[in-house]
């Protein structure tokens, strides 16, 4: 299954430039860009990454996946519902990056409750920001952040590793080099 998934992220959401155009979301610039919204819109990738982390989370007591808006959100909402599938049941969440200004005005959107053992998920890590800023959310609503799982880690900017300084372990099911070697040229047909 990550085989299909890595050959999915390639084709549909991995670009290259021989010379650093991307601009990331740090403001910094890249020759590579991974854009993950286009691959967790399609229904095979979503099955994929449903499964891959179900397996990786199989072990672990936890009542919630979810994290950041917009990234997030197509990832924890497919575990959840392979969740169900399999008869386990994982509720999803995420996380506003603006407090709601009406209603309950909440940051947290979900049925999670104080106490709750979740999983944070990212699409893309780089420097690790939005995901210690789900981290945090989640933590002052009283939410206990057993792992987070990224589909892809960058290896740029220490973002992983700034994670896991907050005392949070860190699984990404690929890395950009992942991607980079993919197939023998990563130059052809790009």
């Amino acid at each position: 299954m990550e085989k299909e998934l890595l050959a999915i992220i390639y084709e549909k959401g991995f670009k290259l430039s021989p010379e650093p155009t991307f601009k990331l979301a740090s403001g910094r610039l890249s020759k590579y860009y991974i854009d993950c919204r286009i691959v967790t819109s399609l229904p095979k990738a979503k099955y994929l990454i449903s499964q891959i982390i179900l397996k990786k989370i199989a072990d672990l007591d936890v009542v919630a996946i979810g994290g950041m808006e917009t990234g997030a959100i197509p990832i924890a909402d497919s575990v959840s519902y392979g969740s169900y599938l399999k008869g386990k049941e994982i509720k999803s969440f995420w996380v506003r990056k603006n407090a709601k200004n009406h209603g309950l005005k909440k940051w947290i959107e979900g049925e999670v409750k104080r106490g709750d053992r979740v999983i944070i998920v990212e699409d893309v890590i780089t420097t690790g920001k939005s995901v210690l800023e789900a981290i945090q959310r989640c933590q002052d609503e009283g939410l206990e952040v057993v792992k987070v799982i990224a589909l892809i880690d960058r290896q740029e900017e220490n973002g992983k590793e700034n994670i896991e300084n907050q005392g949070i372990s860190v699984e990404t099911i690929f890395t950009l080099q992942d991607l980079i070697h993919f197939p023998p040229n990563p130059n052809e047909g790009r």
